[in-house]
């Protein structure tokens, strides 16, 4: 195929990824970022100082492993930290504290903790170095017109003699909405394909805090700067409400508390109550953030909202489609937010290849190849095979929040987490899994994981009943006979039934 002009809005990891798919296809791309360079510390992300420190599955690594960057694949395994499980963290009774590890996996999988900012670096600059490959920083998309395939960008910081920011006007082969959340492609795309689209904001805030690493650790030994496990995401459930602690190389943890906003309210009237809500609900915690700093950092972080995402088709014509958030923006407790949309990137051009591969049977020209038409056929199966897997991930998301400040506590969700991984360990050939390890640990369509994990759920629950019904219909029919032959064969049912007329 020839070289198209691919234009990519968002200058993020799935942003990142999809040019540095295009370049590497011979494509000219050109990233398009609202932001200044990500590259440079000065420069925060919109709306927030941080963003929730990232778990990165199997998904993830897959797509950037089919990127064919050895760099960034050596990058990704040197910089993050492997996580085995979830360790959970409440007190008796009796007032002792106690610390309890959740595997994962039982063969002993991990997810990794990584930094969000330093893997959007990496990318940014093997990027750098590829000679078709253009960057606009601080370039606003304000229109496009994806008929004709232009756009127009507003260049933010340099003002026309007008006094208004200068505006410039592209055309492009193929455009790739990348830029999140509150996606600016995706409201122009709306304009041109009828979009359904939902969106909902969760009744829960979130606010960021940091454990610091320990004083005077041993040089030689990396762990020993890490006041509790650096291989594990730390919950303290809540029920109603969680703080988490996710790991960081620099010893380190980044912690966000998930609360209803009712409940921030009443912190925010009178803040100097936080060590005390959290010494009741989060114990432990205030012995690992000194309380006047988890004070601080309740009053100065900002108080975000959580926000979910579903919409359909994700392109038009030939012309565009939209990744990542930008599509389905989840709420993070599922860890998938990247990753599915790192494997977006995988799918799509997946996709287009098979696309630009396919033979062309016009007999009148057939060494001729249409780009459009072909990008056409790709998009419109792309949109097809990914809004259900979009949308099973978004629900399970939501789900899992339940799962963590809540059910990691329930006797019946350790149960259920037993029995499968006794099934996946002693019959692997029914090729029993629990969910979670199918989500993150292979790249199955997350539409399939959660038909599966329903169909799981039913054998189980049908093998519990046989188990707990069985000893009670053998007691009832052995009464039965018993009293059959010590009444001469005296019918049981038939005077049950004398009963009930």
């Amino acid at each position: 195929m020839p070289s198209q002009k691919y234009v990519v809005v968002g200058a993020g990891p799935v942003g990142s990824l999809a040019a540095l798919y295009a370049a590497k296809r011979g494509h000219d791309v050109e990233i398009y970022e609202l932001r200044g360079d990500l590259r440079d510390p000065s420069t925060t992300p919109l709306n927030f100082t941080k963003s929730i420190n990232l778990a990165l599955s199997e998904r993830g690594i897959n797509a950037m492993r089919h990127a064919g960057s050895q760099d960034l694949l050596d990058h990704v395994f040197s910089a993050t930290i492997p996580m085995r499980g979830r360790m959970i963290h409440g007190k008796r009774p009796s007032g002792e504290l106690y610390e309890e590890p959740q595997d994962y996996d039982i063969h002993g999988r991990t997810i990794f903790a990584v930094d969000r900012a330093g893997l959007n670096r990496r990318l940014l600059d093997i990027l750098g170095e590829m000679p078709n490959v253009k960057f606009f920083f601080n370039y606003k998309l304000t229109g496009a017109d994806f008929k004709r395939r232009k756009a127009w960008f507003e260049v933010r910081g340099q003002d026309a003699p007008s006094g208004r920011p200068e505006e410039i006007e592209i055309s492009f082969d193929f455009m790739i909405g990348a830029d999140g959340a509150h996606s600016a492609v995706r409201y122009h795309l709306m304009k041109f394909t009828r979009m359904n689209y939902q969106q909902e904001y969760v009744d829960t805030l979130w606010c960021e805090f940091r454990i610091e690493p320990k004083e005077g650790a041993d040089a030689h030994d990396q762990k020993s700067k890490f006041r509790i496990s650096p291989n594990h995401l730390h919950i303290w459930p809540g029920k109603q409400f969680m703080f988490i602690a996710i790991p960081s190389e620099d010893g380190s943890f980044t912690c966000t508390l998930f609360l209803p906003g009712a409940e921030f309210a009443n912190l925010e009237a009178d803040s100097s109550k936080l060590p005390a809500f959290f010494d009741h609900h989060f114990p432990g915690v205030t012995s690992l953030i000194e309380p006047s700093e988890l004070i601080s950092s309740f009053e100065t972080n900002p108080h975000l909202p959580l926000i979910s995402i579903k919409c359909q088709p994700y392109h038009y014509s030939s012309s565009v489609v939209i990744l990542g958030d930008a599509a389905h923006a989840m709420v993070p407790f599922y860890g998938q937010g990247m990753n599915a949309g790192l494997e977006d990137v995988r799918i799509l051009f997946s996709i287009l290849d098979k696309h630009a591969a396919a033979e062309n049977n016009n007999p009148d020209d057939p060494g001729s190849v249409d780009p459009t038409f072909q990008r056409g056929m790709a998009l419109a199966e792309y949109s097809a095979l990914r809004v259900p897997d979009a949308h099973a991930i978004n629900d399970l998301a939501l789900q899992n929040y339940v799962e963590m400040r809540a059910s990691v506590l329930s006797p019946t969700y350790r149960l259920r987490k037993f029995l499968e991984e006794f099934m996946s360990v002693h019959l692997p050939s029914l090729g029993w899994q629990t969910k979670y390890s199918r989500v993150s640990f292979g790249n199955e369509r997350y539409s399939d994981v959660v038909a599966k994990s329903e169909h799981q759920g039913k054998v189980l629950l049908r093998g519990l009943v046989a188990t707990l019904c069985g000893p009670i219909v053998a007691g009832i029919f052995g009464l039965y006979w018993t009293q059959r032959r010590s009444l001469g064969g005296f019918p049981l049912f038939g005077s049950i039934r004398n009963l009930t007329r």
